[in-house]
């Protein structure tokens, strides 16, 4: 098996809100890994988050210092500080843990999860590959920003109205189902899995290293859009890349549905996650952001009949009761 049998996670700031924890407590339990690294770089602040998380059997709360972590794998590639210099310089969260990730699978190898992702079904199968990333379906890749041509323009825009009627229209992704064939798929980092020093995540730190700094400051530069113009540059044959399916079973903005009101959410429920789901990523930074600061144990007991996101969350991880 080339890829070791831990999850990362990484966060950036003190207070971890319970929709994070959820994350955490849902990989341990289902993953089926030998243990889960909640990475952190700063003291996380006493509670009952935290304390929930110190006492799930298989976690493992790490702190992390960037300059010890990013100054050894920058001289190992021969990058200087090249990279401490980007983490520095990075201006939001997301991207720090963008140069984070990269590193950690680098050093250690594992499995990666953003914190606003729930584990479904074990990650074991998954392991047998050098790496890999998986697909979305959406509707801006990064060559259509480069494209001169009005058809394509055309095409895209037309696909963006699409999704934002559905994603408004109530059980709309039942209906973006049906037409999700016409949008791109495209990798993202959120969910990604590699040996220690595999050649995606080798070339990924060298992109980053690389970038011009004008460009690096994009909300997807140090993410998705990096890793979809390495692979359309350089193509990895020994990259395992999953459907959309896998780890993305709603699209961006699609996925507001997580946590829009429905009728028997535990119904629903069966016919949201498909049978090769294996991680529920819900975009924390897309539409579903101001539900985070809400989201508790008390909230996804009390959601969990007229919402997909609580009662999958209450499916995942039946004690709730007891927290």
């Amino acid at each position: 098996m080339a890829i070791p049998k831990r999850v990362h996670f990484c966060w950036i700031g003190q207070h971890f809100p319970w929709a994070y924890v959820f994350a955490v407590l849902s990989a341990a339990r289902h993953a089926g890994v030998d243990e889960v690294i909640l990475h952190h770089t700063d003291e996380l602040a006493d509670g009952p988050e935290t304390q929930a998380l110190r006492a799930a059997p298989g976690v493992r709360l790490a702190r992390l210092d960037p300059a010890a972590l990013l100054g050894p794998v920058g001289a190992e590639l021969g990058l200087g500080e090249a990279l401490s210099g980007l983490y520095g310089r990075a201006q939001s969260p997301a991207q720090k843990a963008d140069i984070l990730r990269a590193a950690i699978l680098h050093q250690q190898g594992g499995i990666y999860l953003d914190v606003d992702t729930l584990t479904v079904a074990p990650l074991m199968p998954l392991l047998v590959a050098r790496q890999f990333m998986g697909a979305e379906r959406i509707v801006w890749p990064h060559w259509v920003y480069h494209s001169r041509s009005p058809l394509v323009w055309g095409r895209h825009l037309g696909l963006d109205v699409l999704r934002k009627l559905l994603r408004l229209t109530p059980g709309g992704w039942r209906a973006f189902r049906k037409v999700e064939g016409w949008y791109v798929p495209a990798v993202n980092n959120a969910v990604m899995g590699a040996e220690a020093g595999a050649p995606l995540i080798v070339a990924a730190l060298r992109e980053m290293a690389a970038l011009p700094e004008q460009q690096a400051h994009g909300a997807y530069a140090l993410g998705p859009d990096l890793y979809q113009a390495l692979l359309a540059a350089s193509p990895m044959p020994d990259l395992a890349i999953h459907a959309p399916p896998c780890f993305y079973p709603f699209a961006p903005e699609i996925s507001e549905h997580w946590f829009r009101s429905c009728r028997n959410a535990a119904a629903a429920l069966r016919q949201a996650l498909r049978p090769e789901t294996r991680i529920v990523h819900w975009y924390g930074s897309v539409r579903t952001k101001p539900y985070v600061a809400q989201i508790s144990p008390d909230y996804v007991r009390a959601h969990r009949q007229t919402q997909l996101y609580s009662a999958l969350v209450c499916e995942l991880l039946p004690d709730l009761a007891s927290v």
